[in-house]
């Protein structure tokens, strides 16, 4: 399997992962001309996707769909509630009839020798998810949108050969931001974003010999920067309760409007 950030960040999410026969995309919230070019350096086009498996609706993460899905046909992977909510987002434009898949949390199903399982997030969107996908007994994760984790999530990621975790904001950054209080309250909350302090609690749950890299992602563009989220992660996962050290493992931030390093599991 190969997996990386196409693009991470508040102002856009797209993310590859491939294996010998299969290729996806998990969301689509950059423009399509930038999701051709992250495929290009992959040695991929567009239409070498066979999905496009979206998170939510939220715009972040599917501001590319519209003109993607119109212009390849790339079938579309959503839960119910994330297809109804796209209805009313007039922006997005008239999606191809019968282009989407509709798939249920901890419901796995296939796409050539992809097996993926979706799993429920919390997040204040109409029916969000994260994704676990396996290919000849490797696995990566994507969590991303999620304002807390629980017993739930953990076992969901647990096990995982990489990761691509939320690492949103700074709470202090964000507190004393400039931020309207609702928009604060909104990221703070249990259905918001998980910050850098909680993104390395949950890591430290996940760690394990074989984990190979850990990508930190969609970070706040006004709350966070990229040498604070990954600073706070390590001193949490060396300061943990666990036997490990940051250094055991290759964490990296994945970039706003660049493609990450390519792993292969």
């Amino acid at each position: 399997m190969r997996f990386c950030s196409i693009a991470s960040g508040s102002s856009g999410n797209c993310i590859y992962v491939g294996s010998d026969h299969a290729h996806v995309l998990v969301d689509a919230g950059i423009s399509g001309k930038k999701i051709e070019a992250g495929l290009n350096t992959l040695d991929l086009c567009a239409r070498d996707i066979d999905g496009i498996l979206l998170t939510h609706e939220h715009s972040d993460h599917i501001k590319g769909l519209g003109v993607m899905a119109r212009k390849y046909e790339i079938p579309i992977y959503a839960t119910g509630g994330t297809v109804d909510a796209m209805s009313r987002i007039s922006s997005l434009g008239k999606l191809p009839e019968g282009i989407f898949r509709e798939i249920r949390e901890d419901e796995p199903f296939q796409i050539k020798d992809l097996s993926i399982n979706p799993f429920t997030i919390p997040h204040d969107a109409a029916q969000p998810v994260g994704y676990r996908l396996e290919c000849a007994g490797h696995s990566v994760g994507i969590a991303t949108d999620l304002g807390k984790y629980n017993e739930y999530i953990v076992d969901s990621l647990k096990d995982l050969d990489a990761l691509l975790l939320e690492a949103n904001h700074d709470i202090r950054m964000l507190q004393v931001g400039k931020y309207p209080y609702y928009l604060k309250q909104r990221i703070l909350g249990d259905r918001g974003h998980l910050s850098n302090e909680n993104a390395g609690r949950l890591l430290c749950r996940l760690l394990h010999d074989n984990l190979k890299a850990v990508f930190l992602g969609h970070l706040s563009k006004e709350n966070n920067y990229e040498a604070l989220a990954y600073e706070t992660v390590c001193q949490e996962v060396t300061l943990g309760d666990n036997p490990y050290k940051s250094r055991d493992f290759l964490i990296q931030v994945a970039k706003r409007d660049h493609i990450s390093e390519v792993i292969t599991v």
